[in-house]
């Protein structure tokens, strides 16, 4: 192990909202719509200059929630937080074209689609029409429902990019500025505990698209099987992924825990600038 670890550049900060019954982290939490403004607006107060909103939990063994759900649920925290923020950039996750239209109607600026965009064909059409809105495609092996039965790859970084290389191709093909393009590795998402550390040790690989990458490790199930806790306990397993994944040189972090991540890149940019070499 190295003896310093300091990034050249910190990552921004994603603030996660979670509208939904049964997220593995905070489920039921911020489904009444007084609870999650308050939330959000700790997070944006707290340092979060993306905020990233869904509707439908993505953890292991989950089902689809209709699109009509999803929108009833974050139209109306969007509707009032683009008005109130508008500095703010809002994000919000979905695999659902109509849910993405109302979403960029009412100020999203980011498709967070854990598809890559291929459970909904209608959602590219949408993001082709839209020049100034970005997406993230992120990895999965599988669908939330499948995908940590048994988790299989022969070399999970390779499969990784040449996942990756086919889905900008897509997006290319069907008019998609490729500057608008964001990639996700999908931690957690049809991977193992190895899977999940090898991507977290190497993720310099999926730099060579010059592509922004996104990583999400907060809270995630690899951490308690390191070291058992539950998610509300895993501020110390995720400032580790945090410090390795801005190492390196990751662009934006997906966190529940604004603050203390603000607060840990605060205070290691400062002991790096002490070091004498």
């Amino acid at each position: 192990m190295n003896k310093y670890c300091f990034p050249k550049q910190i990552p921004v900060l994603m603030g996660i909202l979670n509208v939904t019954e049964d997220s593995f982290s905070d489920g039921a939490q911020f489904l009444d719509r007084e609870l999650a403004v308050k939330h959000t607006e700790k997070m944006i107060a707290e340092g979060a200059e993306i905020i990233d909103m869904g509707a439908e939990s993505t953890r292991a063994g989950s089902l689809p929630v209709p699109a009509d759900i999803q929108i009833q649920r974050i139209i109306p925290i969007l509707s009032y937080f683009k008005e109130k923020y508008p500095e703010v950039t809002f994000s919000v996750d979905t695999q659902k074209a109509t849910v993405a239209e109302k979403a960029i109607e009412f100020g999203a600026s980011i498709i967070n689609d854990i598809s890559a965009l291929r459970t909904d064909p209608a959602l590219a059409d949408l993001l082709s029409a839209h020049p100034k809105v970005k997406v993230i495609l992120m990895h999965m092996q599988g669908t939330p429902y499948t995908m940590q039965l048994n988790p299989v790859y022969q070399d999970v970084l390779k499969e990784i990019n040449d996942f990756f290389q086919e889905r900008i191709d897509f997006c290319l093909t069907k008019g998609i500025l490729k500057e608008n393009i964001m990639l996700d590795p999908g931690i957690g998402f049809g991977k193992n505990l190895e899977h999940n550390l090898t991507i977290l040790a190497n993720l310099k690989t999926f730099k060579e698209f010059g592509l922004p990458l996104v990583v999400g490790a907060s809270r995630k199930s690899f951490i308690d099987k390191i070291s058992p806790s539950s998610p509300s306990q895993r501020l110390g397993g995720c400032l580790a992924a945090a410090l390795v994944s801005a190492c390196e040189g990751i662009n934006i972090l997906r966190v529940h825990d604004v603050l203390l991540h603000k607060q840990f890149f605060e205070v290691l940019t400062v002991i790096a600038k002490a070091k004498r070499d």
